[in-house]
């Protein structure tokens, strides 16, 4: 009955009545708007009837148009210079007043047009978009207000990495170790993706959740950062447990990310690692829960980690480069040395951030690499970098907390190796 009565209307009375409908709910948002400001600012342009008569202006003047823009161009500019007028004169009544209304008076017009040209989905999402911006005025102010400048500079940065710079990197293998410009920076991309959205989430949960989760979130951005600030801070805590348990909580993320970074860019490293790389992560985090659970003010004693924006540009030229330079040191480690090359490289990169050193066999891994190699590759830098933060842990901590935390990294890294063994 529904399709039938559909089919007796004719099209362009679909799109009026699709005009009205969009461009009334802009209207009647401005209405109620309009009251709540009635005793504040006395003039107001628009409401329930307005805004649809300007949908409609919208519609009639590109219906007039057809394959031209004549008539559309005018009435734009006709229907501006109201607006332009009306906006005048509310300065004049209040000289701080906005032009919130005007824009989305024109945004209305637009959506007129577009449904005049049939573009239905794009004019409803741009009234849906226009209600949800209008209603939410509030909270995006007070959201502008608490966001810090350098936030928003960070996330700036984020989009030139990836929006930017990725997409004109030339997307070609060059050299004999199969360097791929393209696929490189796409690992800086995921790498600091993940970083970034760590960094965010510690910045959210800022004051809640205490110790641990401030290492399980420290874990995902940097294990080895998150290991020497966890026990510089123990030493003004009166907590072993909980900080030595809480810094083996980061080390156990840390397989975690290894994994999601890995399915990012080779699925067989990744079916081979899955396992053991699984049962080692959910292990440290378990074992770490129940070390620092040991002390009845776990979660009291310290305030999340402050961790560094890590969109920084140097950063992640320097990433870049590192990787450039292990995978090349891979290509040639395993050409001259063979397997043996490969595990000494690990464990000297484990000293330091692994990210490269394992995306970079990630992406060779099966090619250049035998992924039998790669995978054992990344056991031992894994292992390694376990071994060397527990040793931060012992350096940076008080007596307690650096023994408690050694003993237990040095236990995952041991436990780490035994994959090899498979």
């Amino acid at each position: 009955m529904l399709t039938r009565l559909i089919a007796l209307v004719p099209l362009e009375g679909i799109k009026i009545i699709l005009v009205l409908f969009l461009s009334f709910l802009v209207g009647i948002e401005r209405e109620e708007h309009m009251l709540a400001i009635e005793r504040e600012q006395p003039y107001s342009f628009g409401g329930v009837r307005t805004f649809p008569l300007i949908g409609l202006i919208g519609y009639a003047m590109t219906y007039l148009s057809g394959d031209g823009w004549g008539p559309f161009v005018v009435g734009f500019a006709v229907t501006a210079s109201f607006l332009l007028l009306s906006y005048k004169h509310k300065l004049d009544t209040l000289p701080s007043a906005g032009a919130t209304t005007e824009i989305s008076a024109l945004a209305t017009y637009v959506i007129g047009v577009l449904v005049s040209r049939g573009e239905f989905w794009i004019a409803t999402t741009l009234a849906v978009v226009s209600l949800l911006l209008l209603e939410l005025k509030t909270m995006l102010e007070n959201l502008s207000r608490r966001l810090p400048g350098e936030e928003i500079l960070a996330f700036a940065k984020f989009l030139l990495l990836t929006a930017v710079i990725l997409p004109v990197v030339p997307d070609r293998t060059f050299g004999s170790f199969g360097f791929n410009p393209f696929e490189a920076w796409l690992i800086v991309v995921a790498a600091s993706g993940i970083s970034y959205g760590s960094y965010l989430l510690q910045k959210l949960s800022k004051g809640f959740g205490g110790v641990r989760l401030a290492a399980i979130l420290g874990g995902a951005y940097s294990s080895t950062a998150t290991t020497v600030i966890l026990a510089k801070r123990a030493r003004g805590e009166d907590a072993p447990y909980t900080y030595a348990g809480s810094i083996l909580m980061a080390s156990g993320v840390m397989y975690l990310r290894m994994l999601v970074l890995i399915a990012l860019f080779n699925r067989a490293l990744l079916a081979r690692l899955f396992p053991s790389f699984l049962a080692l992560g959910l292990a440290a985090l378990a074992v770490g829960w129940f070390w620092s659970s040991r002390r009845a003010k776990a979660d009291t004693v310290a305030q999340n980690v402050e961790p560094k924006n890590p969109l920084e540009l140097s950063a992640a030229f320097l990433f870049a480069v590192l990787f450039v330079a292990l995978l090349a040191a891979t290509h040639f480690v395993l050409a001259h040395f063979g397997r043996g090359g490969i595990y000494g490289l690990a464990a000297i990169t484990g000293a330091t951030d692994v990210d490269p050193f394992v995306l970079g066999l990630a992406q060779s891994a099966g090619a250049a690499t035998p992924l039998g190699v790669a995978a054992a590759g990344v056991i031992v830098a894994a292992a390694s970098n376990n071994a060397v933060k527990g040793f931060y842990a012992f350096s940076f901590a008080d007596r307690k907390t650096g023994l408690q935390a050694l003993g237990l990294l040095l236990a995952l890294a041991v436990l780490g190796l035994v994959p090899l063994a498979f």
